[in-house]
Order: structure tokens, then C-alpha cells, then sequence
């Protein structure tokens, strides 16, 4: 005799609950640990940034300057992607989406809220999408904050050029 799965002697409604209820576990689990490494990532950009502008003057070259902001969003980029296979690789290990690279073209788009697309997971597992939607938009806000601080250092460099020009003008036309 072939055991009886308990889980089919429950009404529909209740499987459906509790594994929608299972999704949604995992996806805030799994968003919890993305914002963990957003958090790890941009502490450490941050620091990058902090430890090398106390360096920049009005002398310094603007190549350099401009090399350092570059660095900054390279950095800023690598964490994301971090962040995108975080979620890919649960959903390759479950085998939601039997390929690692188009696990993460999936978690790609969805991360970036721009929706599904050509892949979807399972209809089974559609709760996870909003979540990792969800996880980029917060991470993606905390990046833009990062990004606002970074230009007020460059507007303040930017006035100091500026105020330092017209002292220069000044001086020239009282000599």
C-alpha cells in the first residue's frame, strides 16, 4: 500500500496558504541577508571614499578626482551584482530555474523592478518575485544616498574651485 501524502488530505486553501507562507519566509531570510551585504558593501565603499577624499584639495587634478568617483560606482555596481546572485543561487539550488545564468538574468530584472519577462519561476513560487523587487528598492535607495553624498563632496570641491578662482581674479585686478 502506497503511504497517503498527509498534505492531500488538506484542503487546498491550506496547502496554498502554507506554502505561500513558506515563500514569503524564505524571500524576507533572503532579503534580509541582501541587506546585510548592501550594508557590509556600502560601509566599505563609504570608508573607500571617506579614507581618499580627505586627501583632495583644490590642487588636486580633476582626472583623479574623477578616477575616484569611478571607483566608487564600479564599487557600488560589483555589490549589486553580489546582491542579484544572492537571490540567484537559492533559486538555481531549488531548481526553480534549472540554469545559474538564467537564474540571475531572472533575479536581474527583478531586482531592478523591471518585471518578469521571458523567465518566470514556477507559478508555485510567484511570492518570491515582489520580495526581490522589494529588496532592490531598498538597497538601490540606500545606493542613491550613498551617490548624494559622494556629490555634495564634489559640489564643496566644487565652490572651493570657484571661490578659489575669484580670489585669483581679485588679487589680479588690485595689483
Amino acid at each position: 500500500m502506497i503511504p497517503q501524502d498527509p498534505l492531500a488530505q488538506l484542503p487546498v486553501e491550506v496547502v496554498s496558504t502554507s506554502f505561500d507562507l513558506l515563500q514569503i519566509a524564505l524571500g524576507i531570510a533572503i532579503l534580509v541577508v541582501v541587506v546585510f551585504v548592501h550594508g557590509a558593501g556600502i560601509r566599505r565603499i563609504s570608508r573607500y571614499f571617506s579614507g581618499r577624499w580627505v586627501h583632495v584639495t583644490t590642487a588636486t587634478p580633476h582626472w583623479r578626482v574623477n578616477l575616484l568617483f569611478g571607483s566608487v560606482i564600479a564599487q557600488l555596481v560589483i555589490v549589486h551584482l553580489i546582491e542579484v546572485m544572492v537571490w540567484a543561487l537559492p533559486i538555481y539550488w531549488l531548481n526553480l530555474i534549472p540554469e545559474l545564468s538564467t537564474a540571475a538574468f531572472f533575479a536581474a530584472k527583478t531586482y531592478t523592478t523591471l518585471g518578469e519577462g521571458t523567465v518566470r519561476l514556477p507559478l508555485s513560487w510567484r511570492q518570491l518575485g515582489p520580495i526581490i523587487a522589494v529588496s532592490g528598492l531598498f538597497t538601490f535607495g540606500w545606493t542613491s544616498s550613498v551617490l548624494v553624498y559622494v556629490m555634495t563632496q564634489f559640489g564643496t570641491l566644487d565652490t572651493h574651485h570657484a571661490e578659489r578662482k575669484k580670489a585669483a581674479e581679485s588679487e589680479s585686478d588690485t595689483a
